[in-house]
């Protein structure tokens, strides 16, 4: 089973300011005794150093046991399946961007107004899942998977949030989904590499977006 999704954020009340959101893993959170994080955190550096190998595509939890000097069982008890050890992988770099547009330096961070943070996020997220879009493309088994994690609920609450301090036309919740999808790994991965188009277009898609919805740039 999944975890409890985090509601998208209420409208603030009249002269309310709230940016209390916090970080949230990629998959499922979990909290593990001392021995047991050691184990995880031995079958993560196993399958991070074998990763850069072999590529995440090619990542199995056979060829994990026997790098970090296990038995098979063992890691799918901590990680359940291959897409489950891929999301893990994932945890750590996806605490930092969260912790850049949470309480990160502008434009990205609380500092800076709603509109300008909006149009930060979405570059910074599609340089993000760039750099890591083999690991995130190969995690990605289950579709509706990605919906469900609490990573992706945080993304939608903090443009839902940031969207509703700009005043943006319409349901936050909406335009927050259509925004993350405009800018979806697969997706951007196919218009870079089989479309020819630049980051720098689909970042100006971005801004144009936003821009239609009433957020100024």
């Amino acid at each position: 089973m999944t975890a409890p999704l985090p509601p998208l954020p209420r409208p603030p009340e009249p002269g309310e300011t709230r940016t209390s959101l916090t970080l949230a893993a990629v998959g499922e959170p979990e909290l593990l005794r001392a021995d047991a994080a050691r184990n995880r955190a031995l079958l993560l550096d196993a399958a991070s150093r074998l990763m850069a190998g072999c590529g995440p595509a090619n990542l199995t939890m056979e060829s994990v046991a026997a790098a970090a000097g296990v038995g098979k069982g063992t890691v799918f008890r901590r990680f359940k399946d291959r897409t489950g050890l891929l999301i893990a992988l994932l945890d750590h770099r996806e605490a930092l961007l969260q912790a850049a547009f949470l309480t990160g330096p502008p434009p990205l961070g609380p500092d800076a107004p709603p509109a300008q943070r909006l149009h930060a996020f979405g570059p910074a997220l599609m340089r993000h899942e760039r750099d890591h879009h083999e690991l995130i493309l190969a995690s990605r088994s289950d579709p509706l998977r990605t919906y469900a994690v609490p990573a992706t609920r945080l993304r939608l609450s903090h443009l839902g949030l940031l969207l509703r301090q700009a005043g943006a036309a319409g349901e936050p919740e909406l335009l927050a989904h259509t925004l993350l999808g405009s800018i979806d790994t697969p997706l951007v991965h196919h218009l870079t590499c089989e479309r020819g188009r630049s980051t720098d277009q689909l970042e100006h898609g971005w801004h144009e977006l936003l821009t239609r919805y009433g957020v100024p740039r």
